[in-house]
């Protein structure tokens, strides 16, 4: 199959079709969860995929591929480049410790990239019952239903935001002496602070306004793509710790409406200034 040029790609056929592939993949992943682990992907075993992780991945990247003609980037196999033209990228379960552990804060993540712009997204929570998919130009779609805009003006204050989790001891970019600094200060400005293990959860409700925000420290873009492009869809802002608009190549991700997104980055300036310092 050919694939269309980026400007004439049918984005809502393509949201319909990716939305029946990962449907029919829905009763294999609720008959999986308690899977244990498969293959150790190093950090002493703290990082890790089920052998539903490969056979969910193998089935979801051919049906796309057959079915679209656009190739697909998954975690557990890779695949196409990620920022030439269109690309489907795909987490076949995000917050695989919760769902090897039995918790149902666990999904499936599909994401359409285009030149590594996140242009359309699909984080289906099989669990819970609950679908999320929307393309550029919106509106956000909540099982099937679309979804009232978030809020051009809004506040943390009364909200719950949604955190990354981090070992205190990590290095690296994001240090996590200096997330657990960000993490005080942020429980003192918001009504509350979640930790759910699972990105795709956090960016989700935070575009459905279940999360005033969510911060992602992650620079995996298969966890990534589909919460920043449904954030987008349904008028939030999408960025890196840094305030760049998320892309393929962003090292994080901060997602909100436009008020509280401006908020979050001032208390993050204010609170971290320079995170390698």
């Amino acid at each position: 199959m050919t694939v269309p040029p980026p400007t004439k790609l049918d984005l809502p056929r393509l949201l319909d079709t990716a939305g029946a592939i990962l449907d029919g993949c829905v009763d294999t992943f609720v008959g999986g969860l308690g899977a244990p682990s498969a293959v150790d992907k190093g950090k002493g075993g703290h990082d890790f995929a089920t052998q539903l992780d490969l056979d969910l991945e193998r089935r979801i990247a051919a049906e796309l591929t057959a079915s679209t003609g656009i190739p697909v980037h998954g975690e557990e196999f890779g695949g196409a480049a990620v920022d030439d033209g269109p690309v489907w990228l795909l987490d076949p379960i995000d917050g695989t410790f919760n769902y090897s552990t039995g918790l149902p804060m666990t999904g499936i993540l599909l994401g359409l990239l285009i030149d590594g712009e996140a242009t359309l997204g699909l984080t289906w929570l099989p669990i819970l019952r609950q679908r999320y998919a929307a393309h550029v130009g919106g509106p956000l779609l909540v099982n099937g239903v679309p979804a009232e805009p978030l809020p051009a003006t809004s506040s943390l204050r009364h909200t719950s935001v949604a955190y990354g989790s981090f070992n205190a001891n990590n290095r690296g970019r994001y240090p996590g002496t200096r997330r657990a600094d960000l993490l005080r200060a942020l429980s003192t400005e918001v009504s509350r602070v979640r930790i759910t293990g699972s990105t795709g959860v956090d960016m989700a409700y935070t575009a459905a306004g279940v999360f005033g925000a969510a911060i992602a420290f992650g620079s995996h873009a298969w966890d990534n793509a589909a919460g920043a492009a449904l954030v987008r869809a349904a008028g939030g802002v999408a960025t890196d710790l840094e305030g760049r608009p998320w892309n393929v190549h962003s090292p994080s991700l901060v997602a909100a409406p436009p008020g509280a997104h401006e908020e979050l980055m001032a208390l993050i300036a204010d609170t971290v200034g320079d995170w390698s310092a």
